[in-house]
C-alpha cells in the first residue's frame, strides 16, 4: 500500500485481547518506527488517560507514548472546545474523560450545562439518569464519546457507554452526537493531530461495525486485521450488515506488515 500518509491503529482485537499481545503487535510497532511512519493508537475506549492507555501498551511488550494516544474522550473534549470555547460541561464518566474536558479547557459544573459530555460511567445511578435528561430537555447538548453497547470484561461482557446511552437518550427525547467509531468524528480528529488530511491516513482494526466503518465514513483507508471480531468465517455477514468493504485484509499483523513494506 502507497502513500501512506499516517496509521490510526485500533487497539484491543488489533494489538491485544484484554492484558495479551496478539503476536507481532510489539514488532509491528517497532518497524513502524523504524519506517518513520506515523502513526497514533486511536481507541473509543473513554475510561483510560492517554498516559494510562500508553503503561497498558507498554505492560504487554508494545512501545507507546501518550502522545501517541487518541482516545474518544480527548477527540469528544475538543469537539465541545471547537464548538464552544471554554463551555460548561456536566460529566458522566471516568477519569479519561474527566482529564480531557479539564485539559481542553471546559468547565466541568453540577447544574445548568451547556452540554452533557457521557462516556462509561461504573458510578452511573437513575439519579445521573434523571438529572442528564433533564438537563437535556432544557437545552443542554448531548454527547456520547462512543456508540459501544458492550464490553469485554473478565466476568464476560458489561454494559458501555452506548447502552447507559441510550437510556439518556430514551429519557430526554434526544439524539446524542456520537464521537466514537463508527461515526467520522474520532477519526478525522486522529488525522487532524498527524497534520493529515483523511484522504492520506489509513484505518486499522479488527472490526467491521466500528473501525472499518469509521474509516470509510470520514474518507480514509481501510485495512481489516483478522486478530479480533471479524474472521473469515463472518466477514461476509459483517460486510452485509455494515455496508462497507476494507480495502485490504490481512490474516495477522505479520502479514500487515509485509503489505506496509515495513
Amino acid at each position: 500500500m502507497n502513500n501512506i500518509g499516517g496509521l490510526l491503529i485500533d487497539l484491543d482485537g488489533t494489538l491485544y485481547h484484554g492484558g495479551r499481545m496478539i503476536p507481532d503487535a510489539e514488532r509491528l510497532i517497532a518497524a513502524l518506527r523504524a519506517a518513520a511512519v506515523p502513526f497514533l493508537f486511536v481507541t473509543n475506549n473513554s475510561s483510560r488517560t492517554a498516559a494510562s492507555v500508553a503503561a497498558h501498551l507498554r505492560g504487554m511488550g508494545i512501545d507507546a507514548h501518550p502522545e501517541e494516544v487518541c482516545t474518544s474522550s480527548l477527540a469528544a473534549a475538543r469537539y465541545i472546545a471547537e464548538e464552544s470555547p471554554g463551555a460548561t460541561v456536566a460529566i458522566l464518566g471516568e477519569e479519561g474523560l474527566v482529564q480531557a474536558c479539564a485539559e481542553a479547557g471546559l468547565t466541568r459544573v453540577t447544574e445548568n450545562p451547556q452540554y452533557v459530555v457521557q462516556g462509561i460511567d461504573r458510578s452511573f445511578t437513575y439519579e445521573s439518569l434523571a438529572r442528564a435528561s433533564r438537563w437535556i430537555r432544557e437545552g443542554a447538548k448531548f454527547v456520547l464519546t462512543n456508540p459501544d453497547l458492550m464490553l469485554p470484561s473478565d466476568d464476560g461482557v458489561m454494559p458501555g457507554a452506548g447502552t447507559i446511552g441510550a437510556a439518556i437518550e430514551a429519557a430526554s427525547g434526544v439524539s446524542p452526537v456520537v464521537i466514537g467509531k463508527p461515526e467520522s468524528h474520532l477519526i478525522t480528529y486522529a488525522t487532524s493531530l498527524l497534520g493529515i488530511t483523511p484522504e492520506d491516513a489509513v484505518v486499522v482494526g479488527d472490526n467491521m461495525r466500528t473501525d472499518i466503518s469509521a474509516g470509510v465514513n470520514a474518507g480514509c483507508r481501510t485495512i481489516l486485521v483478522l486478530t479480533g471480531l471479524t474472521t473469515r468465517d463472518n466477514l461476509e455477514h459483517y460486510q452485509t450488515i455494515t455496508g462497507v468493504t476494507p480495502d485490504e485484509i490481512c490474516a495477522d499483523l505479520a502479514e500487515l506488515m509485509v503489505l506496509l513494506g515495513v
